[in-house]
C-alpha cells in the first residue's frame, strides 16, 4: 500500500505515530476517449482563451471569485500561514458511540498503521476502545483542508474515516415530493410488508455480493480483442403489478413464506417412510381445506367493494 500521510494520533497526552493509507478503492473499468478516425487517444490541454496559448502549471495560481469577472489570487504562502495545528496530528475531542452517528455523515476511509516506535500506544489505543465499545471524533488536517474524521477499530486495524460537517449534510426538508411521516397505512399491508423484510433478513456476508455489471463487462472485453460478435441480450420480463396487496403477496411466496401464496398449489402425497410398504386399499388421509387467511379475506373485501361503487 501507498503511504497517504504520516503524523500521529494525539490522544491526551498521548501521540501515537502513525501512517495513513487509503482503505477502500474503486474498480471501475475505464474508457479512454479516442478519436474516431485514427484512435489515438485525445489530449487535454490547458488554454488561455485572452493569450490564445496553452499554459504550463507553473503559470497557474489560485482565484477566488468573489464577483463575477473578479478574483483574490491565493498564493501558497497565503494557505500555509492559516493551516491548522493539526496538519500533522489527528487530534481526538471526543468519544462517543458508534449508533449515534448516521451513516449519511461517512466520506472517505483510511488504515492507520503505527510507525517504528508507535506500537505500544497504538495497543494501547485499540484496547480501550475495544474495552470501552467507543468511537473517537477527531480533527485532522489533509492537503490544506482541515476535516471531521472519526476513529474505530475495523477488525484489529485502527481506521480513520473523514465525516461531513453538518452544514454538509442536506436538510431532509429540501426533498420534494416527500410523504409526510405519519401518513396513514393499512394495517394489514404494513404486517406483510414487515412479513416479507423479515423473510429477506440474513447475516451480512460481503463476499456474496459481486458487481455483476462490471463482470459483464469485462468479458465484453475479451470477446472484443477477440473478435467476436456480440448479441444483444433480451430485456429481462418484469411483472406489472398495480395492485399492493397482489405485490405484497407474490413477493412472500416468491421469499418462501407458504402461509400466504400468491396460488395456493396442490400438496403431493408425501411418500412412505424408508423400509414401510404402502398398503392396498387404504386412501391417504384427506386435510381439512384450510381456513382463509387475513390477505384473502381483505382481498374478497376489497373486491365487493369495488362491486358495489361501480
Amino acid at each position: 500500500m501507498h503511504t497517504v500521510w504520516k503524523g500521529s494520533i494525539s490522544f491526551g497526552l498521548v501521540n501515537i505515530p502513525v501512517r495513513m493509507f487509503t482503505a477502500t478503492e474503486e474498480r471501475d473499468v475505464r474508457f479512454r476517449q479516442l478519436h474516431k478516425e485514427c484512435h489515438t487517444p485525445i489530449r487535454y490541454t490547458k488554454m488561455c482563451p485572452h493569450c490564445e496559448k496553452e499554459v504550463g502549471a507553473e503559470d497557474i495560481v489560485r482565484g477566488f471569485e468573489y464577483e463575477k469577472g473578479n478574483y483574490v489570487i491565493i498564493q501558497d504562502e497565503d494557505l500555509e500561514a492559516i493551516t491548522p495545528e493539526t496538519r500533522r496530528a489527528i487530534e481526538i475531542v471526543d468519544f462517543v458511540d458508534l449508533t449515534e452517528i448516521d451513516p449519511v455523515y461517512f466520506d472517505k476511509s483510511y488504515f492507520l498503521s503505527p510507525q517504528e516506535t508507535g506500537d505500544k500506544a497504538y495497543s494501547l489505543l485499540r484496547a480501550a476502545m475495544k474495552e470501552t465499545g467507543k468511537i473517537a471524533i477527531a480533527r485532522v488536517t489533509m492537503r490544506n483542508k482541515e476535516s471531521l474524521a472519526v476513529i474505530r477499530l475495523y477488525e484489529h486495524c485502527i481506521m480513520m474515516e473523514t465525516i461531513f460537517y453538518p452544514d454538509e449534510v442536506r436538510p431532509v426538508a429540501q426533498v420534494p415530493a416527500l410523504p409526510e411521516a405519519d401518513v396513514a397505512l393499512a394495517e394489514n399491508e404494513l404486517r406483510m410488508a414487515a412479513e416479507l423484510i423479515n423473510n429477506m433478513t440474513t447475516a451480512f456476508e460481503p463476499g456474496k455480493y459481486k458487481d455483476e455489471y462490471r463482470s459483464s463487462l469485462q468479458a465484453l472485453i475479451e470477446k472484443k480483442k477477440e473478435g467476436k460478435e456480440i448479441a444483444v441480450a433480451p430485456a429481462a420480463p418484469r411483472a406489472n403489478v398495480v395492485d399492493l396487496m397482489q405485490a405484497l403477496r407474490e413477493s412472500l411466496a416468491a421469499t418462501g413464506d407458504q402461509a400466504t401464496p400468491a396460488k395456493l398449489e396442490p400438496h403431493p402425497t408425501p411418500a412412505p417412510p424408508a423400509g414401510v410398504k404402502k398398503q392396498p386399499g387404504i386412501k391417504p388421509e384427506r386435510k381439512s381445506p384450510e381456513k382463509p387467511t387475513a390477505a384473502t379475506t381483505t382481498t374478497k373485501k376489497l373486491r365487493r367493494k369495488k362491486a358495489e361503487t361501480s
